[in-house]
């Protein structure tokens, strides 16, 4: 079972997220991530942050079903999606996936993505989803299941990170340091419908994307 997080960031195509939604132990939209939800006709558990993005219409729509508004002052050091990860794990011991965390602001991007890296998830699997990409670190070992041809990157988060081994992808790596900043890791290739890696230390950012994206 897995918690969702909706953000405030761009979802075109919303139908693929259902079963998500089916199978989920909780919903908590972060701020205007409500949107997503309420175009989807889902209502969330609860909604977190300093409520500045959050519609009249959809401020309505949760109040008529008396979802808990979780209030955040405007004037605060964390982000709306910040706060909603941290009630996730206060309140839940769930993997988290997160939706909507890219578009609109290039700043906020970042930061959602930086986000991964916060401390107080280290117990957790938190992934970034699109309908076609996930995102999410590794810091020990982690398993991809996809199809042969599916891209992997494998991009270092502030530091240089020593890569023990990976298996199933086209250039494999073995005892071998990816350093920050340059873009060595981008676009592996899928050799095999599972692929392994293993980190002996750094934090690695893991974008898995299937082949149904195209550009």
């Amino acid at each position: 079972m897995t918690v969702l997080l909706f953000a405030n960031g761009d979802i075109e195509e919303k139908e693929w997220i259902r079963p998500y939604l089916a199978a989920a132990t909780a919903v908590i939209a972060a701020d205007g991530g409500t949107k997503h939800l309420w175009r989807l006709g889902y209502l969330p558990d609860a909604v977190v942050g300093d409520m500045d993005s959050l519609s009249q219409q959809a401020r309505q729509w949760l109040s008529n079903a008396n979802v808990p508004l979780i209030v955040a002052p405007v004037n605060k050091d964390e982000t709306d999606l910040e706060l909603a990860l941290l009630h996730a794990v206060e309140h839940y011991k769930e993997d988290i996936l997160i939706f909507a965390a890219f578009g609109g602001r290039l700043d906020q991007t970042l930061a959602n993505i930086l986000l991964l890296a916060h401390p107080a998830l280290a117990a957790y699997r938190v992934e970034l989803l699109t309908p076609y990409e996930r995102t999410w670190l590794v810091t020990a070992e982690t398993e991809i299941r996809g199809e042969i041809g599916d891209t992997v990157s494998l991009i270092p988060l502030g530091e240089e990170v020593l890569v023990r081994q990976t298996t199933g992808l086209q250039w494999p790596l073995k005892d071998e340091i990816l350093a920050f900043g340059p873009a060595r890791g981008v676009s592996n290739t899928m050799s095999a419908a599972t692929a392994t890696i293993s980190v002996e230390s750094g934090p690695l950012l893991c974008i898995h994307t299937r082949q149904a994206w195209q550009r």
